[in-house]
Formats: structure tokens, sequence, C-alpha cells
């Protein structure tokens, strides 16, 4: 029987899916390196969304400076992993 609470897998792919539905972007358009605010046009409302998104889908709570510290998905990627580990 699997364990259900189980930490979440992290999967950079299914990350960069989850940002570009969430921008309404191509998946390709979402780089690893891509700034979020300069090169895709995030604005503050889509950076909420995307905090909703990732600590629902996630089951982890960000604080303000974590989240001011998420500039690309690479970031996210990082900091996702780490909260993630924390919590096993």
């Amino acid at each position: 029987m699997p364990d259900t609470n189980a930490a979440p897998v992290l999967d950079k792919e299914q990350l960069r899916d989850l940002v570009a539905d969430v921008l309404d972007l191509d998946v390709a358009e979402v780089t690893d390196d891509a700034h979020f605010t300069e090169e895709l046009d995030v604005d503050s409302l889509m950076a909420l969304e995307i905090t909703v998104r990732l600590e629902k889908e996630y089951g982890v709570d960000l604080s303000e400076p974590e989240l001011a510290a998420i500039t690309s998905l690479r970031g996210t990627y990082e900091l996702l992993d780490r909260k993630l580990r924390a919590n096993r």
C-alpha cells in the first residue's frame, strides 16, 4: 500500500509545466534561467498565483523573503527542493 504521507516528488519538468500553465506560456519559453519578471512579464498577481499553486501542489509554506528570491525556474526548483528535503 503506498505511503499517502510521503512528500511530493519534485520533478523539474512538472514544475516547468505548472509555471507555464499559470503564465499561459509555451513550456519552451520557461527556461531554467528565464527571469520571471524581466523576461516572462510576471506581475504581482501572477506571482501570487504561482505561489498558491506551489504551496498547494507541494505542501509547503513560502515566506515573503523566500518569494522575493524566486526569480527563475531554477531558483524555484532549488527552493522547493530544500523545503521538501527539510520536511522529510
